[in-house]
């Protein structure tokens, strides 16, 4: 029988977020070896094209609206070459007057200046986005196709090992190294360091060295529609993405004179089936009339063109596990992304390399990383204490019910 191959590094999981953690370390000198259950990369929550990006400017915790201005610089930066930068708009919340001083002072307090984020009144985002309403426009904001992204990412390279149709389902600590068992319980490969770069796999995975995540599956089904020329929504459809109580990307008009609009996501909580729905549809139909303040639209017009529908993985207080395992030395967690995959697999990728290499994080401080933020993302923050042995676990943090952000990739 051959001996499984031992790596320094592997890392489990091929969608955007493992594959963006790969590619860092490759950048970084590293040999990796990454791992999955399918037949090639971003199969799962990472394979469609639809997904958006853009800073939280929402009333949300310091914390997360200070992650998400450094994941997105991060994410600006690593995708540039194929950044589909069209600009965002964030209209008004529906139960609140727009307060141009107000919005204008609460975007300086969240450090975004004026190339990031601008309060704009109905007249003024008519003029610039095409859209009558007040709110903020975001126009760095824009759409990433995780598929092509995550395939680029892990393209051959002399360092890179890719081992795929295979599912590891459980973990053990070895004298030396963690060993990796598929289901058939063979040993596959052993490694000096693990990165879980998985969804609601990791919780099992996990599980099998007594680690507890509490981590919950979210379906969600985006909307393809096709809109007719000449129909009254023809009019209305928006030239920039739009993220408010659903999301959308910029209308797209064919040769045929129709037009093709994305618009998600419907958004099922505890629920991963992934066969599409006709109610979901319509729930999307509903949330497009919101995005464009078009309420008297008949959303017959919307006709289904093609849907995608994917699981979105949360915990319970809506900020990403991102970083080292302190109960089980050796093991890394990216996990949790929930529906802001492009900017947490950025932010992961400096992180988790940080951690991995046993850097100075002099980077990360100067990319604005503070100790209290890289504490927030910390696995440890789900147990009482970092405790070694397995039976003395300390209890799980609360889980309660996610909140599921608006820039939402669908899934």
């Amino acid at each position: 029988m051959t001996k499984p191959q031992h790596h320094e590094i592997v890392v489990i999981g091929a969608g955007i977020c493992g594959a963006t953690i790969a590619s860092e370390l490759l950048e970084r000198g590293k040999a990796v070896c990454i791992i999955d259950a399918a037949a090639s990369p971003a199969t799962a929550c990472s394979s469609h094209a639809y997904a958006i990006a853009h800073p939280h400017i929402g009333k949300g915790s310091p914390r997360l609206l200070r992650l998400t201005r450094i994941a997105f610089l991060l994410a600006e930066a690593r995708w540039k070459n194929v950044w589909q930068q069209h600009g965002i708009f964030q209209p008004t919340k529906k139960d609140k007057v727009f307060d141009r001083a107000q919005t204008m002072e609460h975007l300086h307090y969240l450090d975004l200046d004026v190339d990031m984020a601008i309060a704009m009144d109905a007249k003024e985002a008519q003029r610039v986005c095409g859209i009558e309403q007040s709110g903020v426009w975001l126009p760095r904001g824009a759409g990433l196709n995780l598929y092509e992204a995550s395939k680029q990412l892990l393209k051959n390279h002399e360092r890179l090992t890719c081992v795929w149709n295979t599912h590891i389902t459980r973990l053990e600590k070895g004298t030396k190294a963690w060993h990796l068992f598929d289901a058939q319980n063979e040993m596959v490969v052993s490694a000096d360091k693990v990165v879980i770069a998985c969804a609601m796999e990791a919780k099992p995975l996990m599980g099998s060295i007594d680690i507890r995540l509490p981590l919950r599956p979210v379906r969600g089904q985006l909307s393809i529609f096709s809109v007719q020329e000449g129909d009254p929504w023809a009019e209305r459809l928006p030239s920039v993405g739009i993220s408010g109580d659903g999301y959308c990307l910029p209308a797209t008009r064919l040769e045929d004179g129709s037009y093709q609009w994305i618009v998600g996501s419907s958004f099922d909580e505890g629920e991963d089936d992934l066969v599409p729905r006709d109610e979901s549809d319509d729930f999307n139909r509903e949330q497009a009339k919101g995005l464009i303040a078009y309420e008297e639209g008949d959303t017959r017009s919307l006709v289904k063109a093609g849907e995608f529908v994917g699981v979105r993985c949360v915990a319970g207080d809506r900020l990403p596990i991102i970083g080292a395992l302190t109960q089980r030395p050796g093991i890394f967690l990216a996990t949790a992304l929930g529906s802001r995959g492009i900017l947490w697999s950025a932010l992961a990728a400096k992180l988790i390399t940080a951690q991995l290499l046993e850097d100075d994080f002099a980077l990360l401080a100067r990319l604005g990383f503070a100790a209290d933020l890289v504490a927030a993302l910390a696995p440890a923050r789900f147990f009482a204490g970092a405790l070694a042995a397995p039976s003395a676990l300390g209890a799980l943090a609360s889980n309660s019910k996610p909140i599921l952000p608006a820039e939402s990739k669908a899934k």
